[in-house]
């Protein structure tokens, strides 16, 4: 594994951490600040709003530039952020961190994972993304608990002085690690062999949406988050009115989850250098079906620790593969990888509004895992029509 994967993985794991640890703070800071839980809620939705932008924003304002030295003046804005956060005065400068920090945020993993496939041969690409997308699922697992263990002991200052220390490694590990030139021609040293030079201007790289395929791989990266969001947002409700958990319980479910997000991105990754569209169609279809014996045994404590692994595993296992994908039918354009970014998030979004509104219908709290399987199964169809356009037509006779 080259040194600078780890160096990306680091900051992936930063990142993360400032996405997930702000929900077990979010007491202290509402609190601290004397704000309303709704107000306070605006750290994680302005966060999330800020992703989506930043996303598309930041890498169309930066496509001329030296990949390493955008991913060093991202992360250099994410321990900015962190750092405003961490001696906020009052909460509308909180708030400020926040959104300085998510700008950064879908920049560097779509950036990230082209220099990260980059770094190895083609044939090892999305493993390579994996990897860097590793400290994100790792932050999944340890975000929340991480943040209120910090938070109950030192204050939630300290949790983000700590977050803004790992920027800082970050921001060290990326400018010694990771080589000049990483991702610009995608230049594959263990092999030799090289993959096209992906575009650098604008105008280039916005003609890389003119491809079906590009626009497939988006929404079904989009139904594919929607899905698993879906569920994921009213797991809660699901453990303690369905299940019979208690409330404390619900903690350690979200670990088990989060295991099975780390669980399936590396296995995702391994699958999608063998066959890509089969692994992401089998991952998509897997948490279709997950999803759907989800809502039929729920009241099962035993099925539902289990379930909520595999939940996890199938929902990542077919992030890496997407990336890869997205970025070769737009020839490497680096506003394709960042828009994958803003599609999961958009994804995200509907799943979550969906999945509110079957529950508001009185449908149950069993009703967003049935939510979330439809809209899993339409990104299976999408897939599927996605997988039958690329095959290479028959040779004429």
């Amino acid at each position: 594994m080259p040194s600078g994967l780890v160096a990306l993985a680091l900051g992936g794991f930063g990142i993360g951490l400032t996405e997930f640890l702000i929900a077990g703070l979010l007491p202290q800071v509402a609190s601290s600040f004397a704000v309303s839980e709704a107000a306070a809620g605006w750290l994680i939705s302005g966060y999330a709003l800020s992703v989506a932008i930043g996303a598309i924003a930041l890498t169309a304002a930066t496509a001329r530039l030296a990949r390493k030295k955008v991913l060093v003046g991202l992360v250099a804005l994410f321990v900015i952020g962190n750092l405003l956060s961490a001696v906020a005065p009052n909460y509308q400068v909180m708030l400020l961190g926040r959104i300085t920090a998510a700008l950064c945020h879908g920049s560097f993993f779509g950036i990230g994972s082209l220099v990260a496939r980059g770094l190895v041969a083609p044939e090892r690409k999305s493993r390579a993304v994996a990897l860097m997308f590793a400290g994100l699922t790792v932050a999944n697992v340890l975000g929340v608990p991480f943040g209120a263990l910090v938070g109950e002991r030192w204050g939630w200052r300290a949790a983000f002085w700590a977050v803004t220390a790992i920027g800082v490694l970050a921001l060290a590990g990326i400018a010694a690690l990771v080589p000049n030139g990483a991702g610009e021609a995608q230049s594959s040293p263990p092999t030799g062999r090289s993959e096209p030079v992906p575009p650098t201007s604008l105008r280039a790289q916005f003609r890389a949406f003119r491809s079906w395929q590009v626009w497939l791989t988006l929404t079904a990266t989009a139904l594919g988050y929607g899905g698993m969001f879906g569920a994921f947002s009213y797991l809660a409700y699901t453990f303690t009115e369905v299940g019979g958990f208690a409330p404390s319980d619900v903690p350690w479910l979200l670990m088990v989850y989060g295991v099975g997000l780390v669980v399936g991105n590396l296995v995702g990754g391994r699958a999608a250098d063998q066959d890509r569209d089969r692994a992401l169609i089998l991952a998509l279809l897997g948490l279709t079906v997950t999803l759907t014996v989800f809502g039929l045994l729920a009241a099962s404590a035993t099925a539902s620790v289990i379930l909520v692994f595999l939940m996890g595993l199938f929902g990542f296992a077919g992030v890496p593969g997407m990336i890869t994908r997205v970025t070769d039918f737009a020839d490497g354009a680096a506003l394709a990888a960042s828009a994958n970014v803003s599609a999961s998030n958009v994804g995200n979004a509907l799943g979550a509004w969906l999945g509110g509104l079957a529950i508001t219908a009185g449908l149950g709290y069993t009703a967003p895992l049935y939510v979330g399987s439809g809209i899993a199964l339409l990104s299976v169809v999408v897939m599927a029509v996605a997988a039958h356009r690329a095959r290479p037509l028959p040779p004429a006779d």
